[in-house]
C-alpha cells in the first residue's frame, strides 16, 4: 500500500464528505458476536450516546468523480478540483485499521457517481459486505444509497448496513430542477419506497423468526439543503413532514447551503445561511416528531418563516395566548408538552409526580422545568407569580431580556477565570 497516496486520497475525500450532515445518530444495536470487531452503539459520529459517551466514525466519499453537474455541489463535474477515488479494498483496510487504533467506531460512506447508479452502488455494497463477512466487523455502517440503483442492490445494502439514506438535496422538486436539471426526484423517492417496505417486511419476519437476518436496523434518513433555493421554512417543513409520514424516515437533516461556487442560480458567494435557521428547523422538526405539533401550527401561509429570535414552541405559545395559562396539576400530558420551558422528560415527570400531591414552583424547578419561560403559561400550587395581564409581545421581550442577561453573566464569569 502506498501510504502517501492513501493519505492524499483520504484528505481529498474526507474533505469532500464534510458537506453531508446526515450521519449524526444511528439508533442501531448490532451485537458483537463470535469475537468480531466493533460494536454499534446508540449514537454515532461526533454525537453522544444515551449514556453520555462521545463516538465517531470514518466519514468519506468513495470518490469525488461525478457524472452530474449540480450547481451547489463542490464535486460537480465542471468544477476544477483535485479528483480521487478509493478502491473497495482501500476503504475496507482504512476502516479496519482506524478501528483497531481506536480512532472510530464505524463508517459513513457516500460517493459521487462513477458511471451510473448501479456501478457506484455495487461498490458501496461490496465494501459493507467485505467488512461484515470477511472481517466480522460489527461496528456501525451508514451507506448513502445512490438514486436510481436497482432494488436488488438496495436489498443487499440493507443486509449489511445499519442505516441507509438517500439525499433529497433540495426541499422541492422545482428547486432540484433549477440547480440539478440532470436529476429527477422520482429516482430519489423510488429507493425510499423500497426501503420502507423492506424494513417493515423484515421487521415482521424478525418477530416470527429469531434467526431472520436484520435489515437496516437504524432505518433510513435523508438530507435537504436549505438556502440554495428560495423555499421558505413552511415549504421545507411540509416536505419533511411528507417524507416522515409516507416513508417512515428516522430523521430529516437540514444543511445550510455553504457558498463554494459562483453560479448565477445560486446565492452570492459572500452570503451564507444563518446557523440559527438550521437550529430553528431542527427544533420545529423535534416538535413535529415528539411533541404532537402539526406543521401548520408551527408555520403557515400567514407566517411562512420561523422566528429566528425565539424557538418555535415559544413562538406558537405567544401566538395562541388564549390557550394559557394552564393548571400544571390538572392539564393532560399533550397540553403540558406545549408549554415553553417544559421538555418531554419533564412533562412525563410532572404527570407522574402530581399523583402524590400538587406541585409548586420549587418542585417544578427540581423536575427540570425552565421556570423563567414556563411561568408565563402555567399556574401551580403557588401564588408567587400570578401576573396575567401580559401580551405575547411583552412575554417575548421579557424572555429575550432574561436570556441576554444570563449570557452576559456567564461571559463575565468566564472572563473572571483568567
Amino acid at each position: 500500500m502506498n501510504v502517501d497516496r492513501i493519505t492524499e486520497k483520504l484528505n481529498i475525500l474526507a474533505d469532500a464528505a464534510k458537506y453531508d450532515v446526515s450521519c449524526a445518530s444511528s439508533g442501531s444495536k448490532r451485537k458483537n458476536e463470535n469475537k468480531g470487531l466493533g460494536n454499534a452503539s446508540n449514537g454515532i459520529c461526533h454525537s453522544y450516546t444515551e449514556d453520555g459517551r462521545c463516538v465517531s466514525l470514518l466519514k468519506i466519499l468513495l470518490t469525488n468523480h461525478c457524472i452530474f453537474d449540480c450547481a451547489y455541489c463542490v464535486s460537480r463535474k465542471t468544477n476544477d478540483i483535485k479528483r480521487a477515488a478509493f478502491t473497495v479494498q482501500e476503504v475496507v483496510d482504512l476502516t479496519i485499521n482506524f478501528y483497531r487504533r481506536n480512532y472510530i467506531e464505524g463508517l459513513f460512506l457516500s460517493s459521487g457517481i462513477f458511471k451510473d447508479a448501479d456501478y457506484t452502488m455495487e461498490r458501496l455494497v461490496r465494501i459493507a459486505k467485505k467488512l461484515r463477512t470477511e472481517h466480522n466487523f460489527n461496528g456501525y455502517i451508514h451507506l448513502k444509497s445512490i438514486p436510481g440503483a436497482s432494488d436488488e442492490l438496495m436489498n443487499e445494502a440493507g443486509l449489511y448496513a445499519d442505516r441507509l439514506s438517500v439525499n433529497l438535496e433540495m426541499p422541492t422538486e422545482a428547486g432540484l430542477k433549477l440547480l440539478a436539471p440532470d436529476k429527477n426526484q422520482a429516482d430519489m423517492i423510488k429507493p425510499m419506497g423500497y426501503l420502507k417496505n423492506a424494513i417493515i417486511q423484515r421487521t415482521e419476519e424478525k418477530r416470527l423468526f429469531k434467526k431472520a437476518p436484520i435489515f437496516a436496523p437504524a432505518g433510513q434518513s435523508t438530507q435537504v439543503i436549505i438556502g440554495a433555493t428560495p423555499e421558505n421554512d413552511s415549504q421545507v417543513l411540509r416536505s419533511a413532514n411528507y417524507f416522515y409520514k409516507n416513508f417512515n424516515l428516522k430523521r430529516v437533516y437540514y444543511s445550510g447551503y455553504v457558498p463554494v461556487l459562483a453560479d448565477s442560480r445560486l446565492p452570492a458567494l459572500n452570503t451564507s445561511v444563518p446557523m440559527v435557521r438550521e437550529n430553528r428547523l431542527y427544533q420545529a422538526d423535534w416538535l413535529m416528531r415528539f411533541y404532537g405539533f402539526k406543521v401548520n401550527e408551527i408555520v403557515n401561509d400567514a407566517q411562512p418563516h420561523l422566528d429566528l429570535d425565539i424557538d418555535p414552541k415559544l413562538s406558537w405559545a405567544i401566538r395562541t395566548m388564549q390557550v394559557f395559562p394552564i393548571d400544571i396539576n390538572k392539564a393532560d400530558l399533550q397540553l403540558i408538552l406545549r408549554v415553553p420551558g417544559i421538555g418531554l422528560l419533564s412533562a412525563q415527570k410532572i404527570v407522574s409526580a402530581r399523583i402524590f400531591g400538587k406541585l409548586n414552583w420549587d418542585q417544578l424547578k427540581k423536575i427540570g422545568v425552565a421556570i423563567n419561560r414556563a411561568k408565563y403559561f402555567i399556574t401551580c400550587n403557588s401564588n408567587e407569580f400570578e401576573r396575567r395581564d401580559l401580551t405575547g409581545n411583552n412575554i417575548k421581550q421579557f424572555i429575550l431580556a432574561t436570556s441576554q442577561s444570563k449570557y452576559l453573566k456567564n461571559t463575565q464569569v468566564q472572563l473572571n477565570l483568567f
